[in-house]
């Protein structure tokens, strides 16, 4: 399940995106538009923008702007700058892999297979879509 962080982010990318190039967007716009606290969203913004999705400028004339098309943003690097690994056990992740302290051996655990095919096919569909596709 997705936390809120990555529904509030998803929400705020599209709602920049659909803004004209480079026009720059209030916090407060975006907060009041998609119904997300100015405080959260603002926590939210930033970590988008050190990951490198969104500019921004201070002042008169100020906000935030998509750096990169919509074409150009995979829905997989956005989860994981939101949300973090992509694969439900760690054990199966490709970014992120730890070994399950409960299971002796990945071989041996009952669920270890279903967990790698449902991370493939997560996978593929992040992968495959962007920015543009919900937009």
């Amino acid at each position: 399940m997705l936390s809120r962080k990555t529904k509030y982010g998803l929400k705020a990318l599209t709602y920049i995106a659909k803004q004209p190039v480079k026009e720059t967007v209030l916090i407060q716009e975006i907060a009041d538009a998609e119904n997300i606290s100015k405080k959260f969203l603002e926590s939210i913004l930033l970590s988008m923008r050190k990951a490198g999705f969104l500019g921004s400028k201070k002042g008169k004339g100020g906000g935030y702007y998509l750096i990169k098309t919509p074409k150009d943003v995979k829905m997989a690097s956005v989860i994981r700058v939101l949300e973090g690994p992509i694969a439900l056990l760690p054990c199966v992740s490709l970014n992120f892999y730890e070994h399950c302290s409960d299971c002796p051996t990945e071989e041996e655990c009952a669920i270890h297979k279903l967990m790698i095919e449902v991370r493939d096919q997560t996978l593929k569909v992040l992968e495959n879509k962007t920015l543009a596709d919900i937009i």
